[in-house]
């Protein structure tokens, strides 16, 4: 039978993520049965979201020890065993960090030829779409308020406030280093951008938000998230998405003083997936192609080569070395 690489989860990490806790290994390439579709891997999505379901079922499965490492991806159908599916067609699927995997065809999202195919997976995929729906569904962000991001120069918090900026809202990103902050207002148009390691994070967003903050889409959790809940405005949106600093962490740690807060502040605080708003993806897609063909979203990929590099991809990402949407790519695109 054909080779079929992938890598494996090999141990459960208990605090930092290494490369041991994987590894590569070959295996017979799989056979679509029954309903089945056959899928060449093109390009897998590399998200903090990788991590969390390292440490337990959340709102899908856990991965557990032995398992093929579990990925949103993009493929090409390479043998079909349902009518819905043809050679040739490429489409979005829940994957695994390999080469090939056989999937239910219901399971199998057709998608149109864009070029290039990563914008799939980055503005008009999960990355841009949890931007879109967490600002507008969960965070209701209005003209002239002020939105701040965490993780501002990442897959998701660069179209936070790119689209903030779009709907004429005031937009403030907390970033790590100098070098990223310049990079988000210089390239990315944010208003302002706050390092949060230069050892003055509260003082300097009281600076960056000298109105106080409407919106906060959070990607971090711990004590950024402290930080951003003291300085909101009265019955101001907490978005949570993420908490890239906790999951690594042998002892998360939580924002102080909440309930307090959100009481006195009568803030609303909500958590979501992006699938929760699948039924308006019609309009996020429509705004989205807009945005990009008027020039007021960038899109930002950093595009690893190899399925081999996907831990160290994600390992990276965790510690904030990306700028912008982080991909593996594991095939070229189809001509």
């Amino acid at each position: 039978m054909p080779a079929n690489r992938q890598i494996i989860v090999r141990e459960l990490p208990k605090d930092t993520l290494t490369q041991d806790h994987f590894e590569l290994r070959e295996a017979e390439r799989p056979v679509p049965g029954a309903g089945e579709a056959l899928i060449r891997t093109i390009l897998m999505s590399i998200d903090a979201a990788n991590r969390a379901w390292m440490q337990g079922a959340t709102y899908r499965e856990a991965v557990k020890a032995g398992d093929v490492m579990h990925t949103y991806a993009i493929g090409e159908v390479v043998e079909s065993k349902d009518a819905t599916l043809a050679r040739g067609d490429i489409v979005a699927v829940e994957s695994r960090w390999a080469e090939y995997v056989a999937v239910k065809a219901r399971r199998a999202r057709k998608l149109p030829r864009v070029r290039p195919l990563s914008q799939l997976l980055s503005v008009y995929g999960i990355a841009g779409k949890t931007a879109y729906h967490g600002l507008l569904g969960v965070g209701r962000a209005q003209p002239g308020e002020t939105v701040v991001v965490s993780a501002a120069a990442g897959s998701v918090g660069m179209f936070v406030g790119q689209i903030a900026k779009a709907l004429g809202c005031r937009a403030v990103g907390i970033a790590g280093g100098k070098a990223k902050c310049d990079w988000v207002t210089g390239t990315l148009g944010f208003d302002a951008c706050v390092d949060y390691r230069g050892g003055n994070l509260f003082k300097d967003l009281k600076a960056a938000c000298p109105q106080g903050i409407d919106v906060y889409f959070d990607n971090v959790g711990g004590n950024i998230l402290e930080t951003a809940l003291f300085q909101m405005n009265l019955k101001g949106r907490v978005v949570c998405c993420g908490s890239v600093s906790q999951y690594d962490a042998a002892s998360p740690t939580g924002p102080r003083n909440v309930p307090g807060l959100v009481v006195v502040k009568r803030l609303r605080m909500e958590g979501f997936i992006v699938m929760d708003f699948a039924a308006d993806d019609a309009k996020a897609d429509a705004d989205l192609r807009r945005w990009v063909a008027e020039g007021r979203l960038k899109v930002v990929e950093d595009v690893v080569e190899g399925l081999e590099n996907a831990p160290l991809a994600l390992i990276g990402l965790l510690a904030g070395e990306n700028r912008g949407k982080r991909l593996v790519r594991v095939a070229p695109d189809p001509v």
